[in-house]
């Protein structure tokens, strides 16, 4: 039963910023310029090589967004590879396929995988770039 006192509590605690919603990590598009920016400015970085056709993209992705939703992954920089029109970045990055995830620590890759779709080892990868 909601009462009126569960919601007052419910309301003082979002105010008090106990229960504020994660901000998401800053996701874009890949271009070499922001790229370099973030690796430059030694930022935790995580690239994502997706192609919207791929049933394993498809299945990454929920995991990665519930992830990097999280507090800690404020700072990180999320770049988005298209595996179909950018591949310049795809032989930058030596990114063979779609599915692929690459993470960044102190400008230098730190952790690789692809096709994972088990969220603990997705946890695992992102936080490497921590």
């Amino acid at each position: 039963m909601i009462t009126r006192r569960t919601v007052f509590v419910a309301a003082a605690a979002v105010a008090a910023g106990v229960f504020t919603p994660a901000f998401a990590a800053d996701k874009q598009g890949f271009s070499d310029a922001a790229f370099d920016k973030a690796l430059k400015a030694g930022k935790p970085v995580l690239v994502e090589v997706h192609a919207p056709w791929c049933p394993t993209c498809k299945a990454q992705a929920p995991h990665v967004g519930k992830i990097t939703a999280e507090g800690k992954f404020k700072n990180l920089a999320i770049f988005t590879v298209d595996f179909d029109s950018q591949k310049d970045a795809l032989k930058r990055l030596n990114a063979r396929q779609q599915s692929t995830l690459i993470v960044f620590k102190g400008g230098k890759e730190a952790a690789r995988s692809v096709g994972d779709t088990n969220e603990a080892s997705l946890r695992t990868l992102i936080e490497t770039a921590l």
